[in-house]
This record gives C-alpha cells, structure tokens and sequence, in this order.
C-alpha cells in the first residue's frame, strides 16, 4: 500500500458522495435509506474546511480508494476535543486492510490537530468495523438499542470510543 492523504476540494465531492452512496444499499454503514445528492452534502462539506476537523481524500498509488472525516461531537466548546470519525471506503477496497491503515492514520494525526478523544457511532450488526476498531484500541463507551429503524427492521447503534 502507498497511501497518501490530501484535504479534500470541492471537485472530490462527486467521488464523496458517490463512494458513501455506495453503502446505503447494504444497511450496515449509514442510517440513510437512500442515496444522497451532491447538493445535499454541500453544506456538510462546507463544515470540513476548517484545520482541525479535516475531510480527506485517501489515494493509493495515485488512485482514491475512499475518504475520512472529523466531524464536531457536539457543539458546545467544552466538547472541542472531541470528534467523530468516519471512514468510507470504495467497494473496490473493502475487505482489503485499508481500514487498518486509515484508522491508525486518524489516530495519529488527531493530537496536533487538538483532538483528546476519538469516537464512532457503529451499527451493532456491522461486525467488521466493530472488531476493526477494537483492534484499534477503542472501547464500547455507550450502546443505543433499536434507534434506527431500515426496511421495517429495528437496529441498534454502538458508541465507541478511544482516548488519545
């Protein structure tokens, strides 16, 4: 793997949304039920640009295989050291390691960028991000039971968590 990680520009958003798209079908990654337009995520991305909670573009070998985000946990000051992370892989790249090597990514570039604590909100039956996390060093911090409701079927949310 040669991966390379670039801040995201407004030309990446197609390929943005067109990788997260690309999960709503499966029901195990995203609590949208259908596909998203670009327009929709404009104001989303235009929450990224900022230097401490960055929208990247992840290419191996000069082609993007997928991309990763902090985002705000919540908005008041007190919680400014807290982000949430998602990573969004193209089916191409699942199932290949990536995810491994972009977490660790995400945990190491997190200090200079202010961030105490990372976590993530992860379907309870999305097994493989759940055990690749923990392989990470995250902990369950919270678990939410039938929150989401996809196709008629109840599903609960894990919060995981990881002090840096």
């Amino acid at each position: 793997m040669d991966l390379h990680y670039r801040h995201a520009i407004q030309t990446d958003l197609p390929r943005i949304v067109d990788i997260y798209n690309s999960t709503v079908a499966g029901r195990m990654v995203t609590a949208d039920t259908s596909p998203v337009t670009v327009e929709s995520r404009q104001p989303w991305f235009d929450a990224h640009n900022t230097d401490n909670r960055p929208l990247w573009m992840i290419d191996d070998g000069g082609e993007n295989i997928g991309w990763m985000s902090f985002q705000s946990f919540h908005s008041r000051p007190a919680y400014s050291g807290t982000v949430e992370i998602s990573i969004y892989l193209a089916a191409s790249a699942r199932g290949k390691g990536y995810g491994r090597h972009v977490l660790q990514y995400a945990i190491d570039t997190a200090p200079s960028l202010g961030i105490k604590a990372i976590i993530g909100l992860i379907f309870s039956h999305n097994i493989p991000s759940l055990k690749l996390f923990a392989g990470a060093g995250f902990e369950e911090w919270g678990h939410l039971p039938d929150v989401a409701v996809m196709d008629g079927i109840a599903r609960s949310v894990d919060i995981i968590g990881r002090h840096l």
